[in-house]
C-alpha cells in the first residue's frame, strides 16, 4: 500500500489545486498512468502514478488546494506499509481570509507551505455548507462508468455554469465533451450564460467572485514587481508592412510550410531575433544583486498567450538557432499546447524576449509591462489597411492604400537607453517593410 505525495512540478512550486481525477477507487493502474490534472502557479500538469495496483481511496477532493507532499491518492501496490487518514478540507473563517484548516496526522513533507493543509477554494461551496458535510468518502468503483472525457477548457466552462458533464450529449472524437456541447446543455437548462451573474434565491446577488490562484495570481504578481522594479520605457512607430503580409502569402503556397500556420508574427519573430544580434542589451538582465548586466548569448523568444486560467509566456529555447520553418513549426506547437492549458513550467523559464500580439484582438498598440527576469518585450499591433506616403526609387511621392501596424516596445531604462531602444525597433520596423531581402539571405 502506497500513498503518491503531491511532487514538485518545477519552479520550486510549493501548492497545488486538484482540477480533474483521471481515476476511481477499484481502477487497476500502471506506472506512469495519468492519474490526476493539477493547476499550480503557472499551468495545468498531469500526474503520472509512480505505482502500480488499484487505487484504494482518492485522499483529496476535486476543488481543493494542498501543500506539497501531501498525499493525495492511495494505491494498493501489494508493498504493506503505514499510511495517513484521507485529508478532509475544513471550513474557513470568512471574517480571517488568510486563515487555513489544518488536518490532523497530515503528512508535513515538502516545501515552506506544508503546514497549511488543505484549502478549500472560495467558490466551491458556502462555508455553512462546507461545515455540514461529512468527511468525503472513497469513491465506488462504480463511479468509473461515469468518467467523461472532456479537455480543462470545457470543464472549467461547466463548473462556471453549473453544468454537470455526466448529462452533456458528447460530439467530440472518442466521446469526448466538446464546448458546443457544454453550450447547448446550457440552454436546454436555461442556465444563464458564464457573462451573466449567478441567480441567487432571492434575485438580489448583482456581484460575484473569483478567488485569485493559479496562472491569474502567478501572472499578477510577477507583473507588480516588474512595473515597481524596473523603470519602464515605451516607443512606438507605424510601419508599413504590405510586403510582410504578401511574403506571408508568399510562404503558404511554399510546399513545405503547406501544413503549418505562416501568419505576420512568424516574420515579426524572425525580425525580432534578427535585430537583436544588433543591439544585445535588448536581450540581457539586469541583476540587481551583484550588481551586473547579463548578457546572453542565445534568445529563448517568448510568445504572451491568453488562455482561460490566465495569461501564459511559454518561450522558444534557443530560437535564435532555428531556420524560418523550424522557427513556425515551434511557434504553432507553442501556441496549440497554450490555448489548451498545458504548458508546463520549465516552458515558461528562461525567457529571455517576449513578443505581445494584441493585434488579434484589433488593438493598435499598447504599453506592455516587461517580464520579470527579461529587459524588453513588444507589442505588435493590428495590421490595418490606411493611406500611405509611398516613395518610389525616383524619390516621387504618391498616396496609395497600404497595410499598417503599429509595433512598440518596452525597455528596461536602468540599462536600456534610448539609443539601444530605438536602434532595435528601428531594425525590427526595417525588416518588416521588406521582410524578403532581410530574411532570405
Amino acid at each position: 500500500m502506497s500513498d503518491y505525495k503531491l511532487p514538485d512540478v518545477g519552479e520550486g512550486l510549493t501548492e497545488a489545486e486538484i482540477v480533474t481525477w483521471r481515476v476511481a477507487v477499484g481502477d487497476e493502474v500502471a506506472i506512469n498512468d495519468i492519474v490526476v490534472e493539477i493547476e499550480t502557479a503557472k499551468s495545468l500538469v498531469e500526474l503520472p502514478s509512480p505505482y502500480a495496483g488499484t487505487v484504494e481511496a482518492l485522499l483529496v477532493p476535486e476543488g481543493v488546494t494542498v501543500s506539497v507532499g501531501t498525499p493525495i491518492i492511495r494505491i494498493n501496490d501489494g508493498v504493506a506499509a503505514p499510511v495517513p487518514p484521507p485529508i478532509v478540507p475544513e471550513p474557513l473563517d470568512l471574517s480571517n481570509p488568510a486563515a487555513t484548516g489544518r488536518v490532523e496526522g497530515e503528512s508535513l513533507v515538502g516545501r515552506n507551505k506544508a503546514e497549511r493543509g488543505a484549502v478549500r477554494r472560495a467558490r466551491a461551496r458556502r462555508v455553512d455548507e462546507v461545515a455540514q458535510q461529512p468527511p468525503p468518502s472513497p469513491v465506488p468503483a462504480a463511479a468509473a462508468t461515469l468518467q467523461v472525457l472532456a479537455k480543462p477548457p470545457v470543464r472549467k466552462l461547466a463548473r462556471d455554469l453549473g453544468i454537470d458533464l455526466t448529462t452533456c450529449r458528447a460530439t467530440g472524437p472518442a466521446g469526448t465533451v466538446r464546448r458546443a456541447d457544454v453550450e447547448a446543455a446550457v440552454g436546454e437548462a436555461g442556465v444563464g450564460t458564464r457573462a451573466s451573474a449567478p441567480s441567487s434565491t432571492d434575485g438580489s446577488q448583482r456581484e460575484y467572485r473569483e478567488p485569485i490562484k493559479g496562472v491569474r495570481k502567478m501572472m499578477g504578481a510577477a507583473m507588480v514587481s516588474s512595473a515597481f522594479t524596473a523603470p519602464h520605457v515605451t516607443e512606438w512607430v507605424t510601419v508599413d508592412v504590405t510586403r510582410t503580409t504578401q511574403f506571408v502569402e508568399r510562404l503558404r503556397a511554399r510546399r513545405e510550410f503547406a501544413d503549418l500556420k505562416v501568419s505576420p508574427l512568424l516574420i515579426l519573430a524572425a525580425a525580432c531575433l534578427r535585430a537583436v544580434r544588433r543591439t544585445p542589451v535588448i536581450n540581457s538582465t539586469w541583476d540587481e544583486s551583484a550588481q551586473e548586466v547579463v548578457f546572453k548569448r542565445y534568445v529563448n523568444l517568448g510568445i504572451a498567450a491568453a488562455t482561460p486560467r490566465g495569461l501564459v509566456v511559454p518561450n522558444i529555447k534557443d530560437a535564435d538557432g532555428l531556420s524560418l520553418l523550424e522557427l513556425a513549426t515551434r511557434l504553432g506547437e507553442l501556441t496549440a499546447v497554450a490555448r489548451e492549458g498545458r504548458t508546463q513550467p520549465a516552458d515558461m523559464a528562461g525567457g529571455t524576449f517576449t513578443i505581445t500580439n494584441v493585434g488579434v484582438f484589433g488593438i493598435d498598440g499598447g504599453t506592455p509591462i516587461i517580464n520579470p527576469g527579461e529587459s524588453a518585450i513588444l507589442c505588435f499591433g493590428a495590421t490595418k489597411r490606411a493611406p500611405w506616403v509611398v516613395r518610389d526609387a525616383a524619390g516621387a511621392e504618391s498616396l496609395e492604400i497600404r497595410d499598417v501596424c503599429t509595433l512598440s516596445v518596452s525597455f528596461d531604462h536602468r540599462h536600456v537607453d534610448g539609443e539601444s531602444g530605438s536602434r532595435f525597433l528601428a531594425d525590427v520596423a526595417s525588416i518588416m517593410e521588406d521582410p524578403a531581402a532581410a530574411l532570405l539571405f
